[in-house]
């Protein structure tokens, strides 16, 4: 029997950086196990550059990347989300959609990279310290036996990474 995919949904307010580099992690560490998406409340036009950049140098597609709003995960036809995170406090403090199948919610808060002062040397080095704490906390969670636990553990177990 074919495993089934774990589908998560990393949320932002303009799905141009953490959003972004979280969905292209997760697809890539996921094992076949996950199915990684992102969205904004209030997406941009494009992927940020530095953050397409930084996924570029960590050996990560970013060919099918793309800001989306996320009320394109929430309507008829839509991938059936089992969990949710969002990653930035933002997104967190909005009102989201009804997502079908009731998934799994967190709070992952990573501060954004795009509003990092100083120069270009300076907020490359941001971009990767945010895509390294994306990726140790997208790590733990494609470690977890998801496929076998029940929802309240799934759910403690995802928001303490968030918090680690």
């Amino acid at each position: 029997m074919p495993k089934r995919l774990f589908n998560v949904l990393f949320l932002c307010t303009h799905n141009s950086a953490r959003s972004i580099m979280a969905e292209a992690i997760l697809n890539s560490i996921g094992n076949g196990r996950f199915r990684a998406f992102s969205a904004g409340s209030a997406p941009g036009t494009a992927p940020n550059p530095l953050a397409l950049k930084t996924l570029t140098q960590n050996h990560l597609p970013i060919d099918s990347l793309r800001s989306k709003g996320w009320d394109e995960f929430a309507r008829d036809g839509a991938p059936v989300m089992d969990l949710v995170i969002t990653v930035c406090d933002d997104a967190a403090g909005e009102v989201c959609p009804v997502w079908p199948g009731r998934p799994t919610t967190a709070h992952w808060g990573v501060e954004d990279p795009s509003r990092f002062p100083g120069d270009d040397d300076d907020k490359r080095c941001e971009f990767r310290r945010v895509a390294s704490i994306l990726a140790r906390r997208i790590g733990l969670l494609a470690d977890l036996p998801v496929a076998t636990m029940e929802r309240r553990e799934l759910e403690k177990k995802v928001r303490e990474i968030g918090r680690a």
